[in-house]
């Protein structure tokens, strides 16, 4: 019978301002609090650096990628190292002249860099132009096995596929983790709002129990426009959420409030569940190989 591994996770919620160092420390700061309230996993929100500056297409934008390692990468190894903590951290990937990734970096509770994983799934929509930006991930779907547990990184856009969530699974993936960034447009009706969010929950949560997964996904928060960029800008609705294998929600956060949202997650319930809920089992991986097609009507 599996006995209780039971791992204290956090996402970090945060607005984000103009001051790039500043977004820096106090996100080492609240990752710091996270770890002394007992997280041994922490994850930021995606591209945690700087404002979300995906909202226009301005070549002067692309001076705010570095590389990996790279500044911020070693910071927070240094901080995991510290803390003897696993960090999850979500950055602007300078790869080489002209090449660039959304790209999160996985830091072992020694300090060492695991790996990285880039962004695999690229937006181009009104205010989000990440196509502008970002060359698509060519790593792959990747499990890290670290101190504490075995975890997946994909980021935002990557968290509406279900291939995404089940290549990373079966690699042995028992957290999720979806660093984010997403939000409202201010002059979209409530209704229509609220069907975005409620969508947004419900695909991530329906990850975990379709895997057996834990899901922890922090977004970012406030109210964010910029010179040069067209409309109202974009509201980031926070509402950052970790949930356990059978999709039930562990701790969510608030719409735009800074928090540290902290859950105790018990690993052997992935047994549990995927005992009870035998999907990894009754897979028919046999009939599954026209899903590489683009559209088959």
């Amino acid at each position: 019978m599996p006995t209780q591994r039971i791992i204290p996770v956090a996402v970090v919620q945060r607005h984000t301002g103009i001051d790039l160092q500043v977004n820096l420390d106090v996100t080492l700061a609240a990752i710091e609090e996270a770890a002394k309230r007992g997280a041994r996993i922490v994850c930021t929100q995606e591209l945690f650096r700087s404002r979300y500056f995906c909202q226009s297409e301005d070549y002067s934008h692309f001076e705010l990628a570095e590389p990996i390692p790279g500044p911020t990468s070693t910071a927070l190894c240094q901080l995991a190292k510290r803390l003897k903590i696993v960090i999850i951290g979500s950055l602007f990937e300078q790869r080489a002249p002209g090449l660039f990734h959304n790209t999160s970096v996985v830091i072992d509770a020694d300090g060492e860099l695991l790996g990285i994983y880039r962004k695999m799934h690229i937006p181009d929509d009104p205010l989000f132009y990440e196509k502008f930006y970002f060359t698509p991930g060519d790593l792959g779907f990747r499990a890290f096995p670290t101190k504490y547990g075995k975890v997946g990184v994909l980021i935002c856009w990557d968290q509406w596929y279900p291939e995404a969530a089940r290549l990373t699974a079966l690699q042995g993936a028992e957290i999720l983790f979806y660093p984010t960034a997403i939000g409202w447009h201010p002059s979209e009706e409530a209704p229509i709002k609220t069907a975005q969010h409620e969508s947004w929950e419900l695909i991530q949560r329906s990850h975990a129990v379709a895997n057996g997964v834990f899901v922890a996904v922090p977004n970012r928060i406030g109210h964010e426009t910029g010179e040069g960029i067209p409309g109202e800008g974009i509201r980031f609705w926070g509402q950052s959420f970790i949930c356990d294998p059978r999709g039930q929600l562990m701790v969510r956060g608030s719409v735009d409030q800074d928090e540290i949202l902290l859950a105790h997650c018990d690993l052997s319930l992935i047994n549990t569940q995927r005992t009870h809920w035998p999907f990894l089992r009754d897979r028919r991986i046999d009939a599954y190989g026209e899903i590489t097609q683009r559209y088959l009507g």
